[in-house]
Parts: structure tokens; sequence; C-alpha cells
């Protein structure tokens, strides 16, 4: 009997990085709906996307400053930081292109690799240190190399943090074929007597891009709380300043009562200040 082979111990490392997040560009291909939902993206929520890509930029520095790392406990963090950190930089492409719909299925599964990761801290990456040494292995029968999917959940954590808990079940409802989160989506503009239904929709509008917005720079800023807090990775003094001045921005930019905002009631959301233009008239509505 032939002896398997003893399998090489896997060796971590980041194999790469972007040295900087910058903004996404004009469409200058697109239709001019699009070009419009851009210029106005960028006019009224400049402020935003300022912060957002401040934040975007501090979690780079963070990664370059840690990237010799090679413990499971980093490349934990390193994997699902990425795929968060990724999934934001595209929904705020999305959200200047007007693309509001697609913007909530990544946006929630941001939520989870950032919850994966408060979960793995918390077991002290129990389950992560079991899945690591069979990670990646020879299928012989198909000729491939095999991944083993390790499936996690770590949607419970989301539960101890009231803005990623209510942001998570709100984007839960969005993402999910349901009458009611369908049509606000596809006709945000509707009244007691129409439904107004804009199929493909991409006109710029004022609720969507804020809610968005908040969502992009909450979820920023859960991320570099998340890794600070971790203490995996070393931060220098400059750092650690840098990340209190960009938490008290993003508090900041989100707590104003001026833009539209989503409220839990009960099982139902309250979304204020909806509308599709700045000198529209704030209305509620109750999803």
């Amino acid at each position: 009997m032939t002896q398997e082979p003893a399998r090489p111990r896997l060796r971590l490392a980041l194999a790469g990085f972007p040295e900087r997040y910058v903004l996404p560009g004009r469409p200058a291909a697109a239709a001019p709906v699009v070009q419009d939902a851009y210029r106005q993206t960028l006019f009224l929520l400049g402020g935003d996307l300022a912060v957002f890509e401040r934040a975007m930029n501090l979690q780079l520095q963070i990664v370059a400053a840690n990237a010799r790392l090679r413990t499971p406990a980093a490349a934990a963090i390193f994997a699902f930081w990425s795929r968060s950190f990724t999934h934001l930089a595209d929904v705020c492409a999305l959200m200047g292109l007007g693309s509001y719909a697609s913007c909530p299925p990544l946006l929630r599964t941001a939520c989870d690799c950032i919850a994966a990761q408060r979960s793995l801290l918390a077991d002290g990456f129990a389950e992560y240190e079991q899945w690591l040494p069979g990670a990646i292995s020879q299928a012989r029968e198909h000729v491939a190399l095999a991944i083993d999917l390790g499936r996690f959940r770590a949607g419970s954590v989301l539960a101890q943090d009231q803005r990623l808990g209510s942001a998570y079940r709100l984007l839960t409802d969005l993402c999910m074929p349901h009458f009611g989160s369908t049509a606000l989506q596809t006709a945000p503009d509707s009244s007691l007597q129409r439904l107004a239904i804009a199929f493909a929709d991409s006109a710029f509008h004022l609720g969507w891009a804020e809610l968005t917005a908040g969502w992009l720079l909450t979820l920023a800023g859960a991320q570099i709380e998340t890794v600070v807090a971790s203490n995996v990775f070393a931060l220098s003094d400059d750092l650690r300043r840098e990340t209190e001045i960009v938490g008290q921005e993003i508090g900041s930019a989100v707590s104003s009562p001026r833009r539209c905002h989503v409220k839990e009631e009960g099982e139902r959301f309250l979304f204020h200040n909806f509308r599709r233009t700045a000198s529209g008239a704030p209305r509620r509505v109750l999803l």
C-alpha cells in the first residue's frame, strides 16, 4: 500500500494590495441621465465622498503597515477585510451611476464579512485554524485544486452592534424579492394613485444616494473599528490619531438629521426625508 505523501504546510502571505483608493471618475461614455446622476452625486454628497475616500485610504495605510504579517489571524482578517473593502468600493461606483438597486446585495455581503471578522476575533480564530490545515488539497479524481468550503455564518454578531444590526436587517429585506422592497426600489416616486415603475432607472435620487452614502460610511467605519480593536495589527500613533479623526468625521456625517435616514418601527422601517431631488418635498415612507 502506497502511503499518501505528507501535505506541505500552507505558507501565508499577503500577495498584493492597492497603494491608494481614488473615487470613481466621471462616466464620460455613459448616457446623459447617468452622467447627471454622477454630477449630482458629486455636488450634493461631495462631503460624504471625501470622508469615504479618506476612510478607504486609511484602511490601505493599515494594510501597508502590516503587509509582512504571516499569522493565521492576519490571513483570516485580510481575506474578509479584502472582500468588504472591494464591495464598498464597488458600491461607491454604482451609486455614482444611479444604480441604487444594485447596492444592497454588496452592502449586505460587506456586513457579513465584517461580522465574520468580529466572530473570529471573539472565538480566538478556532474555526479558521481548524479549517486551515486542510484548506487546499489536490482532488485527483477531478484533476483539480480543491478548496474546502468551510461554511461559516456570523450574523448573530451583528445583533451586538445596533448600527450594523439595523442596517443589516434593512439591507436583507431590500435584497429579497419582496413585493414592497421591490416597489420601493423600482417605483420610488409612487403615490396613492399610481405605482410608477421606472424600468432600469438610472436617474439621480437624493434619498437613495444619501442612504447609500450613509451605509458606505457606516460600514467603512465599522471595518476600521474592527481592525483597530483586533490587536492583530500594529498601528503607529499617527495611524491611531487618523482613525479617531475619521471616526469623528463619519459620525458627524451620518448623524445629520437633514439627510435621508431610516429608523426601525417594530418589524418595519420608516424612511425619513425620502425625495428624488434636493428641492423636492421630504417624504416619510414606511416599508
